[in-house]
């Protein structure tokens, strides 16, 4: 069985508290849960990751490249500003890596329009909630 990492960034532990009118009310477990329904029914098996520090995505990110058929990333507020995701999802090429966002990022305030991943990923979701991780499995599984 194929694996795929679903990684997240920070503040997306507070998920279900944050914002609910943009985040949705939805909490991280509750996706997890989702993505391991959906990825199942896909083949694929969920290794699931939250963190806070750029650091750790960065290191899982490597960890992909050896262990992974592919990459989920949420990267959050780092999606916007960190080279060195960026550079750790260049290093693991051509691993897929799916960026996804729970809100639509080109909607809102003009520091989000632009991502660190986006010219790095085979692709990106937004804007559709929760539902956008499912969203990325499915189109990662359609990818491998």
């Amino acid at each position: 069985m194929k694996s795929v990492f679903i990684l997240n960034g920070p503040n997306l532990n507070a998920l279900g508290k944050r914002e609910p009118g943009i985040y949705g009310g939805k909490t991280l477990a509750d996706i997890e849960a989702d993505c391991r329904e959906t990825a199942s029914a896909l083949g694929l098996a969920v290794e699931f990751r939250q963190s806070n520090h750029e650091g750790d995505l960065v290191d899982w990110i490597h960890e992909a490249g050896d262990k992974a058929a592919g990459v989920v990333i949420n990267a959050g507020a780092y999606t916007h500003t960190s080279i060195a995701i960026h550079d750790a999802i260049r290093a693991v090429s051509p691993l897929p890596v799916v960026e996804v966002h729970l809100s639509n990022i080109h909607a809102r305030e003009s520091f989000r329009h632009v991502s660190m991943i986006a010219p790095v990923a085979v692709g990106m979701i937004c804007g559709f909630g929760p539902h956008s991780y499912t969203l990325a499995l499915q189109a990662l599984a359609a990818r491998l």
